[in-house]
This record gives structure tokens, C-alpha cells and sequence, in this order.
């Protein structure tokens, strides 16, 4: 008799345990997926809603350094000085997040971005500098002189508001003044929720911007060694490594920050994305810039973590013969146009004439493109994709202006 009461009492136990699996394993999946200790520790109540809501951004924060440092949403979120508050869900946050917010805690990173072209420049060079303050206007130009202090850019009028918002600037919002009284938006490389060093550290993020016919890094580096082992040897890259101590064997292979921007081996570690530069190459004639000697030695040093001194000298001495040749190209083109002009043969305004695009292009597609290409390892890129093209678009030139002076002495 016990020993019956006792299967009895087992069989009910099971078919009950059975039943709360059944049960549990038939109620919908947003009921499911409730805030665990790992979102609780990090998010907090915020994760209650936004599970229903926005779920993807409570995992991306789940698997980011910030959650890992129990950094909370609030902790970002939170209205800093001259920020417009919002109040949300029993919160007062503010109503959008600027890099006011990430300098909380990265202070040295915000002000290496301030000096950089990533900062008040890029946002300049469509818009021209009426959205800055005169303080912002010259803390800009002490670093990169009429870079700031400019007009809007004529191209970008001449396409139109809509191409400037959804063209030009997506990419150089990047360096976009707040109404906060910052500069620059963090998350273009690193991402909202995220916050990702790895992602900031693949070339594919800078390719966001850095690609296409004016600015062909992304396309230089796929095709430079560099691009090619990076794609071989990726898994086993440790993109996520401490700026701070990251090395050769973290990475092997460079990236665009491991060159630019990283402190691989005890090098100083950068958001001034200008520092090891040399050259102003995206100008039409490219000088040396006024930190050349420090910027390129420093440069040079990140080369020597992989290369001998020797391709390292005859590695730049190449790229700078490139340049070079290429200045001297552009000036030649550019001075037919200007001289045309002097004669009254063009009028004042930019880009109502087919000659002025096709100088355009010649210095601002195809000169840029060799002289990146140069630097970068990008042999298609200095010949086909730049030399060629200015030989070409010069033939070009000399052909139209001669036109011109014949339809002008038939006109007299």
C-alpha cells in the first residue's frame, strides 16, 4: 500500500513537471525573453521595456565593454550641461546623445578628435562654417588653417539639399557642431550600443566614408598585401584587444587604426586620425604638412613593426616621387583652366562649364587616387585608376580650351 502511494505520488510529480515544461514551452516567445541577471546587472529597468521594444539594442549592450564595466544606459543617457532634457519612463534624459556624452569618461580621446580633420573640418567642407562659434572656428584653424574658415562647399549647393543630407552629409556628420557646444559624433565608428573597439578597428567601418572615386582607401586597401592577408588571416586577429597594450601578436596584420590611430607596442595611442600623416594629399596640389618630420617618422615606426628600415625609406621615398609627379600634372591642367579664365573665356562661377568638371575630376578623383595609392600599397590605383585618368582628362582639357579660343576669335 505505501509503496503504492509512493509510485502514485511519482507519477503525479513527473506528469506535473512534464506539464510545466509543455506550458512553459507554449508561451510566446516575447515572454520568453525576459531581462536575465546579466541584463538586470547591467541595464536595469531599462531592459524591461526595451526587450518588447527595441530588443536588439539590449543584446548588442550585453555583449559590449560598457556592460562588462557595469556601465548602466543611464550613465550615457543622462542630459549633460546645455543638453535639452526629456523626461522618459519616470527618467530625465537627454533628448539626444553628442560626443558631450562619451567625454564623460573619454575625455583625452574627445580632445585628440577636436584636432583631427574628423573633427570641425569635416563638417566645414560641405557646410563652410556658419554653424560654429568663432571660438570653435579658431581652435580649428590653429591645427588646420582654412579648414574651417571657409565658404559652403559649390558642388554640394549645386546638387542640391537633398543630396547634401543624404550624400554628403552622412559621412562628415562625423565632425557635425552640437547644439551642446560639442563636436563630432562618436558612434560613426564605434557604434550606439555596441561601443565596439573591434568594429572601429575594421577597415570596412572607415569604408563607410573612406571609398569611392574622390577617396578610394577602402578600395586600395583590398587590393594592397595588407588588405589581402587581413581577409586571410582575420579569424585569428584579436580585434578586440586593449589599445593600451596591444601588440603584434593581437595583430599581425595592419588595419587602417593600427596605422593610424593605434599604440601597438608601447606607440602612443591616437583619436587624431592626422597625427602620422605627412602629406596633405587630398588637396588638388599636395604640400607637406606643417608637423611632415613628426608625423612621418611616427608613421614610419608603426612601419617597422613588420618592415625593414630599408623598405621602409624606399617604400616612401616611391610614394613621395608620386606625388610629386602628380602636383606637377595637376598644376599643368589646373593652369590651362585659370588661364582661360584670365582671358574671359570661362565665367567666375564654378561648375556651369564642362571644362570645370572635367578639372574637377582630374585633381579631385584622379590626383587624390595616385597619391593615395602611392602611400597605400595600390599599384592599380597610381596607374590605371590615377595616372592614366589624368593623362586622359589633360588630352581633354587642352582639347576644349583650344576650342574655346577658336569659337572666340570666329566670334569677333
Amino acid at each position: 500500500m505505501i509503496f503504492r502511494n509512493v509510485f502514485i505520488s511519482i507519477i503525479i510529480a513527473a506528469a506535473m513537471i512534464i506539464s510545466a515544461f509543455l506550458i512553459h514551452e507554449a508561451r510566446p516567445k516575447v515572454e520568453l525573453s525576459q531581462p536575465g541577471p546579466e541584463y538586470i546587472r547591467a541595464i536595469g529597468k531599462c531592459a524591461t521595456c526595451h526587450l518588447q521594444e527595441t530588443s536588439a539594442i539590449v543584446h548588442q549592450f550585453s555583449m559590449s565593454k560598457h556592460a562588462s564595466k557595469n556601465i548602466t544606459c543611464y550613465d550615457c543617457h543622462r542630459a549633460q550641461n546645455n543638453q535639452e532634457e526629456i523626461d522618459h519612463k519616470g527618467f530625465t534624459i537627454a533628448k539626444s546623445l553628442t560626443a558631450l556624452n562619451c567625454s564623460q569618461c573619454h575625455t583625452t580621446e574627445y580632445s585628440q578628435f577636436l584636432r583631427s580633420r574628423h573633427g570641425a573640418p569635416a563638417w566645414a567642407a560641405v557646410t563652410g562654417d556658419e554653424d560654429f562659434t568663432e571660438k570653435q572656428i579658431d581652435y580649428a584653424e590653429k591645427y588646420h588653417p582654412g579648414s574651417v574658415k571657409r565658404d559652403a562647399n559649390k558642388l554640394a549647393i549645386a546638387e542640391g539639399p537633398g543630396v547634401m543630407e543624404k550624400g554628403c552629409m552622412s559621412c562628415h556628420s562625423v565632425g557635425k557642431p552640437n547644439t551642446d557646444g560639442s563636436i563630432g559624433n562618436c558612434t560613426s565608428c564605434h557604434a550606439r550600443h555596441s561601443t565596439s573597439i573591434a568594429l572601429a578597428r575594421q577597415p570596412e567601418t572607415c569604408g563607410q566614408c573612406h571609398m569611392g572615386p574622390d577617396h578610394s582607401q577602402l578600395e586600395i586597401y583590398n587590393e594592397s598585401k595588407h588588405g589581402v592577408l587581413y581577409l586571410l588571416q582575420k579569424p585569428w586577429l584579436n580585434l578586440n584587444a586593449d589599445p593600451t597594450t596591444l601588440s603584434t601578436k593581437d595583430m599581425s596584420v595592419p588595419t587602417c587604426a593600427t596605422c593610424h590611430m593605434s599604440g601597438l607596442e608601447g606607440m602612443n595611442v591616437t583619436h587624431n586620425v592626422t597625427e602620422r600623416l605627412s602629406w596633405w594629399l587630398f588637396a588638388p596640389i599636395s604640400n607637406k604638412r606643417p608637423n611632415y618630420n613628426l608625423g612621418q617618422e611616427t608613421m614610419k615606426n608603426t612601419c617597422l613593426k613588420c618592415h625593414a628600415k630599408t623598405h621602409v625609406e624606399k617604400f616612401y621615398k616611391e610614394a613621395e616621387d608620386v606625388v610629386i609627379a602628380t602636383n606637377n600634372k595637376v598644376q599643368y591642367a589646373l593652369d590651362i583652366v585659370n588661364l582661360l579664365r584670365k582671358e574671359g573665356l570661362l565665367t567666375p562661377e564654378p561648375f556651369d562649364e564642362p571644362i570645370e568638371f572635367i578639372a574637377f575630376d582630374l585633381w579631385h578623383y584622379f590626383g587624390r587616387t595616385a597619391k593615395h595609392g602611392a602611400f597605400m600599397g595600390g599599384a592599380d590605383f597610381v596607374q590605371w585608376h590615377g595616372n592614366y585618368e589624368l593623362l586622359l582628362k589633360t588630352t581633354e582639357i587642352e582639347e576644349l580650351a583650344e576650342t574655346l579660343r577658336e569659337r572666340a576669335n570666329t566670334e569677333k
